[in-house]
């Protein structure tokens, strides 16, 4: 039982991941469904096979009063996993606002992308289009879950849709 299970409240909001031995916990306890199981596992009793869980939904509402990530450059870094979203690079990193302060563009999630030193410097004041740089991957407001992806390795295929990735 060495896999991680996703959590999602009811409203299948990712909340947290747990251990396969606390979701079957929870399985049994009728406290949550099995939304995803991993096809080739199974777990073994003396008499009964089980699924193998990857995500389970809780049967209860959870409120969670915080679960915003902080902007921070530390945190753009992180979601934008520490490479350059113009050319790749994961070197001489920056912060670049994707519609530049001097047009009014805010310090967001959605405008603030990781750039090299060098694709900063080439875009300048320009918005992506005008420069002709195309960015890998839009900007957005990252989910608290999806930072587990740094502590666990990556994220399972079966997690992706929850986790809006």
């Amino acid at each position: 039982m060495d896999a991680s299970v996703l959590v999602l409240n009811k409203d299948y909001q990712p909340l947290h991941v747990c251990s396969v031995h606390r979701s079957i916990k929870l399985l049994f306890l009728d406290k949550a469904e099995m939304i995803h199981d991993y096809p080739d596992r199974k777990l073994h009793t003396v008499s009964e096979e089980y699924s193998y869980p990857s995500v389970i939904r809780l049967r209860r509402y959870i409120n969670i009063p915080y679960n915003k990530i902080v902007l921070s450059r530390r945190n753009i870094f992180k979601r934008d996993a520490n490479t350059c979203q113009y050319c790749g690079s994961s070197y001489n990193l920056t912060i670049d606002h994707v519609l530049p302060r001097s047009r009014g563009g805010a310090d967001s999630w959605e405008n603030l992308v990781t750039a090299c030193d060098n694709c900063n410097v080439k875009k300048g004041d320009r918005t992506p289009q005008e420069a002709q740089m195309p960015l890998k991957r839009n900007p957005f407001r990252p989910v608290h879950i999806t930072f587990l992806q740094s502590i666990l390795g990556g994220v399972e295929e079966e997690w992706k849709p929850y986790l809006y990735m």
